[in-house]
């Protein structure tokens, strides 16, 4: 009898579980995107980059999602079961409440100790791989970062407007720089039709390659770096 009680409790537990843990993760998940929205939108992701993504940022989510799965699975259990009167029946057995909340108790000393070798073996290395690629998908393409008619003003010291941009996410047409500088009165300013935006090989520069230059004759090109602040300053 109490083996049929463990296997009727354990039984009521998992289902809930498993239902409401994954879908705590997907509400994280959800608002993690919802924060770097700006910055993952529009830059030309294959799937199974997004895929990837994905899934570090879940894992990483674990060990919120595990203690609320919990919480609410624990509840529909005990709700379910008094429900349909078997807590009712279980009591009229003359089971004391702790008895019956044992198999919980087991499965959450269980869970917890999943969760600590997640924690300690899974988290640092999900969590690095998730900032690595958060990383290279915001540089890979720093075009997509700078909208078509808004001012750009992320680098510390400069604004830079474009007026349209081409698919390929470096190509860019009437680009407008200025340059602050808060101890003259009047501000340098870059005027030009055409030219390419790229990071340098070693990812600390952001290059403007322009051409056409408002003011000058021919085809005149030119370079613009600046040292990024943060990976948003690019």
């Amino acid at each position: 009898m109490i083996k049929k009680l463990d296997k009727l409790i354990i039984s009521a537990f998992i289902g809930p579980f498993i239902a409401t843990f994954f879908i705590t993760v997907f509400v994280l998940v959800l608002q993690f995107f919802w924060l770097y929205i700006d910055d993952i939108v529009g830059k030309g992701l294959d799937y199974f980059t997004i895929g990837r993504f994905i899934l570090y940022v879940s894992a990483t989510l674990v060990p919120l999602a595990l203690p609320l799965a919990v919480l609410l699975s624990s509840i529909m259990t005990f709700g379910n079961l008094g429900e349909t009167f078997e807590l009712v029946a279980i009591k009229s057995a003359g089971i004391p409440l702790l008895r019956f909340m044992r198999p919980l108790f087991i499965c959450s000393l269980f869970i917890c100790g999943i969760a600590f070798l997640f924690n300690n073996y899974i988290i640092p290395v999900a969590e690095l791989k998730m900032q690595t690629l958060k990383f290279d998908i915001i540089v890979s393409k720093p075009a997509f970062d700078i909208k078509e008619g808004v001012f750009y003003d992320k680098i510390d010291g400069y604004i830079i407007k474009i007026g349209k941009k081409d698919k390929d996410g470096s190509s860019i047409h009437d680009i407008l720089i200025y340059q602050h500088n808060y101890t003259l009165l009047q501000d340098n300013a870059i005027v030009a039709q055409s030219g390419k935006m790229t990071i340098s090989p070693d990812k600390k520069f952001l290059e403007f390659n322009l051409k056409k230059r408002l003011g000058l004759p021919g085809k005149r090109s030119a370079q613009f770096h600046q040292y990024p602040t943060d990976p948003h300053g690019i």
